[in-house]
């Protein structure tokens, strides 16, 4: 018996590059560092935060590659002379992936309280509606049928 991917199923017709998008999100990573929420702040707005104690703006770099939102971040090493007795907050590099749907675009980037906000918008396009003309058919036997 073979498998049937999502792209081969007859009723789904141009959507393989959803099974892409599907692929690729599984094999991110996803070691729950640095946590992260996801809102919704209106019907065409959302906000990424992420939890980033003890980084710093430089510390980070923040793309979109092939409609995929890429968060990156390697901090410094300022232990420069001190002597933990414990060392609980992370200092550790990170990359975090958010695959954006069509239309979907980072609108700006904040770092508050050592929360990183990610802004994302969604453009809305106009509802398109397209008549397809039926041609008749040039077949002679069509036409003497009718007769």
């Amino acid at each position: 018996m073979t498998k049937m991917t999502l792209g081969a199923h007859p009723f789904l017709l141009g959507f393989d590059q959803l099974e892409r998008l599907v692929e690729r999100t599984a094999k991110t990573g996803n070691d729950g560092y640095p946590p992260y929420n996801i809102e919704q702040a209106s019907e065409n707005r959302y906000r990424i935060t992420l939890a980033l104690a003890g980084f710093h703006e430089d510390d980070l770099s923040i793309t979109v590659e092939d409609r995929q939102l890429v968060i990156r971040g390697r901090q410094r090493d300022e232990t420069d002379g001190r002597i933990f007795l414990h060392r609980g907050i992370a200092t550790r590099q990170f990359q975090r992936s958010f695959v954006l749907a069509d239309g979907v675009d980072v609108s700006g980037a904040t770092m508050e309280n050592g929360l990183l906000h990610v802004d994302l918008k969604r453009d809305v396009p106009e509802p398109v509606v397209q008549t397809i003309q039926i041609t008749p058919s040039r077949d002679p036997q069509k036409k003497e049928r009718a007769k």
